[in-house]
């Protein structure tokens, strides 16, 4: 008899999951507490898969013999605390798609921040470098619907700690770590040490033959590298140090891995920023690693087209620049966009608030901020936080408002800076849709 697999959680990676499970011969069943998008139902009803939404059933789900739960879903999930008492195994859409993958090479990326960026980053050096590569996992085809459809001998998979929770066997060859900030502590009992735990099981199954890529300049990495058991190569990238992988000394950046070694100056980066010289460092020893030649990795460097909703120039009016960073969503984001600001900058911050220290960002937002904007239903811990670093802080409930208000309090050669700090589920329907109204509010000023 076929394995009964149940999928709770009908977003990308649940329909992926779904479609390569059906695929590979599960008997497959989807269910979603709330409701599914209109092209995932048709993806189901034309791959003949049975699934549910506005609620779970919940004999079905704990005749399962195996589930495969959406990163979004908390372990304190009612339903989640019952399959874990009935003993089902619980395993992620990447797991799933990590079975099936075969011999192909897999990258994977983690981080609290910059990790869309690497990710990115190393999918497009990859393609210069004539390497069939598939861009995959939190950043938009779901991994195992691409293993599904279309397999490729190279996965580069974004992942996130929620995925990296429930992982078995999943094995990259090359594994990435940005770096680790506080982030998500609603998720881990409010204990940093168990997100950290998280993010190292991203090395967990790897072998002496893998590659482990981290910044040796964030300190809690590199606090942290001794107390897991690592046995892959380990490649650090550094700023502070010259070490037998990746730094940047006096504006050149040196990649050596093995016998060959490169370098370049940091002003053909088309990514600014020091935190992206950092994304930048790790993609270039990823792609050393792949055997990708030099002048490739050179090329495809200074090619890079930055995404969208991560520090995007929007438009320049009357002489005031606006910037969707929509993205930054927790105070390490927004720290690292004001951190590039070179100008007097207009705030634009709120939403939902993860638990976050905006003591954190007090020193940058004296230094560069000359007004918030707050975007988010409660603002309260906003001003408490910057009431006195900052003269005008100002309260808004839509994008247009927001900018109309920042418009007002900028002048020419100001920036116009929307980095939130928070997630946006309470205005908005996600960072994207936050982005798309800042901008089309910018557009219509």
């Amino acid at each position: 008899m076929a394995k009964k697999l149940v999928i709770l959680g009908g977003g990308e990676s649940g329909v992926g999951a779904a479609l390569l499970a059906k695929q590979q011969g599960y008997a497959v069943f989807l269910s979603d507490g709330g409701s599914l998008k209109e092209i995932y139902r048709s993806e189901l009803q034309q791959a003949g898969i049975e699934w549910e939404e506005g609620g779970h059933t919940e004999e079905r789900v704990l005749a399962a013999d195996e589930v495969v739960k959406s990163p979004g879903i908390p372990e304190k999930n009612e339903l989640v605390k019952k399959i874990r008492a009935g003993a089902i195994p619980v395993i992620s859409e990447i797991e799933l798609a990590y079975r099936f993958a075969g011999n192909s090479r897999i990258i994977a990326i983690t981080g609290s921040n910059g990790k869309t960026t690497t990710t990115s980053l190393i999918h497009h050096i990859c393609r210069v470098g004539g390497l069939d590569a598939a861009l995959v996992g939190n950043i938009g085809t779901s991994f195992a619907k691409q293993v599904a459809i279309d397999p490729r001998p190279v996965y580069v998979v974004e992942v996130s700690s929620f995925q990296l929770d429930d992982i078995d066997r999943f094995r990259p060859h090359i594994a990435v770590l940005t770096n680790i900030t506080e982030d998500h502590l609603d998720r881990y009992e409010y204990k940093f040490e168990n997100y950290i735990k998280s993010k190292f099981r991203i090395v967990k199954n790897q072998l002496e033959t893998d590659y482990f890529i981290y910044n040796a300049d964030d300190p809690v990495t590199k606090e942290s590298t001794d107390k897991f058991n690592i046995q892959s190569i380990q490649l650090p990238i550094s700023m502070e140090r010259e070490n037998n992988a990746a730094f940047i000394k006096d504006g050149d950046m040196y990649v050596r891995t093995g016998e060959d070694f490169m370098n370049m100056s940091i002003y053909d980066f088309t990514l600014k920023g020091k935190h992206n010289q950092y994304n930048t460092m790790a993609a270039c020893v990823t792609a050393a690693t792949m055997d990708i030649r030099k002048e490739k990795i050179r090329e495809a460097v200074q090619t890079f087209q930055n995404l969208e909703h991560r520090m995007e120039h929007v438009a320049t009016i009357r002489g005031v620049e606006f910037i969707n960073d929509s993205k930054a969503t927790n105070v390490n984001s927004t720290w690292y966009a004001l951190e590039s600001m070179e100008k007097p900058t207009v705030l634009i911050l709120g939403g939902v608030d993860k638990g976050n220290d905006y003591a954190l960002m007090e020193e940058l937002v004296k230094e560069k901020v000359k007004a918030i904007i707050c975007l988010g239903v409660d603002n309260t811990k906003i001003h408490a936080a910057f009431k006195e670093s900052v003269p005008v802080i100002i309260d808004t409930a839509s994008a247009a408002e927001a900018v109309g208000a920042a418009f007002a309090h900028a002048e020419k050669g100001d920036v116009v800076l929307l980095s939130p700090a928070c997630a946006s589920f309470d205005l908005f329907k996600n960072y994207e849709d936050r982005g798309t109204q800042f901008k089309r509010a910018v557009i219509e000023l």
